[in-house]
């Protein structure tokens, strides 16, 4: 089959709220010919600003820098951009990458499943009747509890791996929810349909739970197929593209943004990356913005998970999101770089595996261009310690 070939200003790929925002923004400015590109099916024919939206659109690989190839409804594409932009989000490990034990059954869900079939879809009949979400308590959690209460189903418990379990209050229209605390699911129970988890907790208790449905939430991981296809450097902690404060990934013209890059933060994060993203690309079609050749990589120490942006590339100061491994109650953090101090402050906020604080980017101007990396680390505020919750876990 012959692949048409054509030209655009703006290539994005992904149409959620980072990657509209952009579009939306980049459109508006006058950066030319802004297409978004986006695998699922919608409605939606242009994007606020005069960009386009094709929807039903994959990017299947590349055939250049800033040249992708695309199948959709109308067949075969090429498209070569001035500026690339990649918002292709995040997906949740299913249960098979979860290394789940138990029976094959039905009823067993990730959250942006059950999502798209009470929302997208727009019904909620056959979830079940009596749910168990396992994940961490961050706000997909709280939508999936709000989808499942939607489709009438009694949400029994939220079973977290996080030493952290009480009876929550998610607010209006979510009710309460048993958090299970340092508890894992052991097993998966049932013949056909799920009738039940078999939970295990830390010190070794196990207790079974009666439901027909599990869904499986958090341990998320960056759509980042279409990044490593292109040779785009990947960062080890995010394991998403590598970026700097502008977004610029190793490959000059293509930008990266949204939960790609971090998976995963809120829509509102995401949208306001998408906003400051169409600002570094601007400059770059502009040709206001050199491509940074030896960016300085940004690593993190433990018990910090990640930290994005993860290069400084020019003094670029719109701050930095920090995850942690592990539950830190306002932890003081040191930026270095090769044992000298640039920055020292205490956090004012909890960390959690689920939940990112922001450190503040003005001492990027400080960073040595020629020196090694820049490494972040935390530590207990002197003389304190971070108090754990009770746990919720039956028995």
């Amino acid at each position: 089959m012959s692949r048409r070939t054509r030209t655009v200003d703006v290539l994005v790929v992904g149409a959620g709220p980072a990657g509209r925002a952009a579009a939306a923004r980049l459109a508006a400015a006058g950066a030319g010919t802004v297409e978004v590109l986006e695998r699922a099916p919608s409605d939606g024919l242009k994007e606020p600003g005069g960009a386009v939206l094709r929807a039903g659109v994959t990017a299947t690989g590349w055939a250049g820098p800033r040249t992708l190839d695309t199948t959709g409804p109308g067949g075969l594409e090429r498209i070569t951009a001035r500026a690339v932009v990649l918002a292709t989000g995040a997906r949740e490990r299913p249960r098979a990458a979860r290394l789940v034990p138990g029976t094959r059954v039905a009823g067993v869900l990730t959250a942006g499943e059950l999502l798209r079939t009470v929302y997208a879809y727009g019904h909620g009949h056959g979830i079940g009747t009596r749910a168990v979400l396992v994940g961490p308590d961050e706000p997909v959690a709280r939508q999936a509890v709000r989808a499942l209460r939607r489709a009438g189903v009694e949400v029994a418990a939220l079973v977290t791996e996080e030493p952290r379990g009480r009876p929550a209050v998610f607010g209006p229209g979510y009710g309460r929810v048993p958090v299970l605390g340092e508890t894992a699911v052991a097993e998966l129970l049932g013949r056909g349909r799920l009738s039940g988890v078999r939970l295990r907790h830390r010190d070794g208790r196990t207790a079974t739970v009666a439901c027909d449905t599990v869904v499986f939430s958090g341990d998320w991981l960056p759509e980042h197929e279409l990044a490593r296809y292109g040779g785009l450097v990947l960062d080890p902690g995010t394991r998403g593209p590598a970026v700097d404060g502008a977004f610029r990934t190793s490959e000059a013209g293509v930008f990266a943004v949204g939960d790609v890059l971090h998976a995963v933060e809120g829509a509102g994060r995401a949208a306001a990356e998408g906003r400051a993203v169409a600002t570094a690309v601007l400059a770059y079609l502009a040709g206001r913005a050199p491509w940074p050749e030896r960016p300085v990589p940004v690593v993190v120490d433990a018990p910090l998970r990640w930290v994005t942006p993860n290069r400084v590339g020019g003094p670029d100061d719109g701050g930095f999101l920090l995850r942690a491994r592990e539950r830190l109650v306002r932890p003081v953090v040191s930026v270095h770089q090769d044992g000298r101090l640039l920055y020292r402050r205490r956090v004012w906020r909890v960390a959690t595996p689920s939940r990112s604080v922001v450190l503040p980017g003005g001492w990027t101007g400080r960073v040595d261009p020629d020196g090694g990396p820049v490494r972040i680390s935390a530590a207990p505020p002197p003389g304190r310690r971070g108090r754990g919750r009770r746990s919720a876990w039956p028995g």
